[in-house]
């Protein structure tokens, strides 16, 4: 905010250039993601009042997914022989295989027969002749609707449910690199953004310090 009204004044006010304003840059600012808990998670989801709603965020959480690949969630992605969710082209043009819980598989088949659209399970209008998904926004209204209901006053998004579903995997002990390849993130460092802190982790280092700080004289 500094550096513009410094821009601002300079270059409209003045009307004078200063070339050495254009190299400079604020510092990127790095803040860990918000996360929720599972019990917060299911909390949101249960205020959620349309199925369609409610299914959908349940497979971006139970899957990892970003919010446009929960939504935009095709027939030919799921792989239920494997238990898996085959993305294709998903961010980055890049396909990658998720797995997916028999609990959200069911809610999904249980969905889709609704509609039973021959492409798409989370169809614009629940008719088999839609010719495209619903849209990311819908999605995005319908959770902030439930989050005012739910009681959890944490500031969280869609994306929310992707970070605390990472969070989650770690603290349950699967390997970040597994977590990596299922997010589909290139680098680690990305996927350790997403799991920085958990509060197992805290739990541990706490239990540690105060075994050796314990023997303090």
């Amino acid at each position: 905010m500094i550096l513009c009204g410094i821009k601002f004044f300079y270059e409209t006010t003045l009307q004078q250039e200063w070339p050495t304003l254009d190299l400079l840059r604020p510092r990127k600012e790095h803040k860990q993601p918000v996360v929720l808990s599972q019990e917060e998670v299911y909390r949101i989801l249960a205020e959620v009042r349309q199925d369609k709603y409610r299914v959908c965020l349940s497979a971006i959480y139970g899957c990892g997914l970003r919010i446009s690949e929960g939504s935009g969630l095709r027939v030919d992605h799921i792989d239920s022989g494997r238990g898996q969710l085959h993305l294709k082209q998903s961010k980055g043009n890049k396909d990658r295989r998720v797995p997916l819980p028999e609990g959200v598989l069911t809610h999904l088949r249980h969905y889709w027969v609704t509609h039973r659209h021959p492409r798409w399970l989370f169809p614009s209008r629940e008719l088999s002749t839609a010719t495209a998904p619903m849209s990311t926004s819908s999605v995005r209204y319908a959770f902030r609707a439930a989050l005012a209901t739910s009681g959890v006053t944490k500031a969280v998004t869609v994306h929310t449910l992707r970070h605390s579903w990472a969070t989650h995997l770690l603290e349950a002990g699967v390997h970040l690199r597994v977590i990596q390849q299922w997010l589909g993130h290139s680098s680690p460092r990305t996927t350790a953004h997403y799991t920085q802190v958990t509060r197992k982790a805290e739990r541990i280092a706490l239990d540690a310090l105060n075994e050796f700080l314990g023997k303090l004289p």
